[in-house]
């Protein structure tokens, strides 16, 4: 017997590699050392940190794979996947420097896993990081035929002086949401339900788009137009970020808030995208639920000094980031909380 009659096929994987070899490559930033094919992916940070703190994170997609399988659209989700990782580690001032795959399979189909692998290097290329290495496993049986899982990991740097960690934040500090593209990658279990409970309504027109598209829209990328905010004027006046994902607006934010605060938001402040609108429709789904739950038009937010907000909100206008003012941070003698008012 041989691997390939137990389900395994060394050349496909190797040919995979080929195939997704130049768009890997357009992804890789000076310090990148090597190529692909090591055991180890290396990179060179020498010279560009006087004091260096690492921050790395790891996360997947979540059931947002099961819809991309369901509606054979791989191209995007490698996005959502960077995404999820490299946003998180924005939040505390750090610049991804570089990322690393993981897409496992029951039986490898070339042309699906380069066009997830396209789209994780694409995300990258849109971050700024390079995607340096990773790993694809054929598993036979572990998965059904035409599935797949994946995972990602990064790594970024921040100056040490220039940490975010949430001690900055103070009461009256404004609260500044930058738009999502749609859910993200969060609350897809309860979206499939809803989707299939209505029929699995794929062409249905929301908000002048099809409902696969605004369900498939791939998680934006905030590196590097709020890096460019850091390292100006305004970097000192925002103390502190988060990125909006599992848990909502209830449970993200206030991550980053201090003891002794909590935080005030104003609902009507922003506009909810119309995929929302209609899951909630849909599901029958109680106002709290959809707050916990998804992030309901909000991707990622700054905590601003309140006498930095005009000259942020200009910065945002040149960047071309719809943003609004969504709340405040309140003093508060119980433990931090989230109140959200219509």
């Amino acid at each position: 017997m041989t691997y390939r009659d137990a389900g395994v096929d060394i050349d496909a994987g190797n040919a995979l590699v080929e195939r997704i070899k130049p768009l890997v490559r357009r992804s890789f930033r000076p310090e990148v050392m090597g190529g692909l094919g090591g055991f180890g992916a290396l990179f060179d940070l020498s010279g560009k940190y006087r004091e260096p703190v690492l921050v790395s994170g790891t996360d997947g997609v979540g059931t947002k794979l099961k819809l991309a399988q369901q509606l054979g659209r791989h191209d995007t989700i490698g996005i959502d996947l960077v995404g999820m990782c490299v946003n998180d580690v924005l939040v505390q001032g750090a610049e991804p420097l570089f990322f690393l795959d993981y897409f496992a399979t029951g039986k490898l189909d070339i042309d699906t896993a380069a066009a997830v692998v396209g789209g994780i290097a694409a995300g990258c290329e849109m971050a700024g990081c390079a995607l340096i290495g990773g790993e694809t496993a054929e598993m036979p049986d572990m998965y059904p035929p035409g599935e797949y899982d994946l995972a990602g990991f990064t790594v970024g740097a921040v100056e040490k002086s220039e940490l975010l960690d949430g001690g900055k934040v103070a009461a009256g500090d404004v609260l500044v949401g930058v738009a999502s593209s749609g859910p993200h990658s969060n609350g897809y279990s309860l979206i499939r339900r809803i989707y299939e409970r209505a029929g699995s309504p794929a062409d249905l027109e929301v908000g002048g788009i099809a409902l696969a598209d605004a369900l498939m829209a791939p998680t934006a990328l905030y590196v590097k137009p709020v890096l460019s905010l850091l390292r100006g004027e305004l970097g000192p006046a925002i103390h502190a970020m988060a990125h909006v994902t599992g848990g909502g607006l209830t449970e993200n934010i206030i991550r980053v808030v201090p003891e002794a605060l909590s935080l005030s938001i104003d609902a009507s402040a922003w506009p909810q995208p119309p995929v929302f609108e209609w899951l909630q429709r849909e599901g029958n789904v109680a106002p709290a639920e959809m707050w916990r739950t998804f992030n309901c038009g909000i991707g990622f937010v700054l905590v601003v000094a309140a006498d930095a907000v005009p000259a942020l909100e200009r910065a945002l206008d040149a960047q071309a980031l719809p943003h609004w003012r969504i709340g405040e941070v309140v003093a508060s003698t119980a433990a931090p909380r989230v109140v959200i008012s219509a």
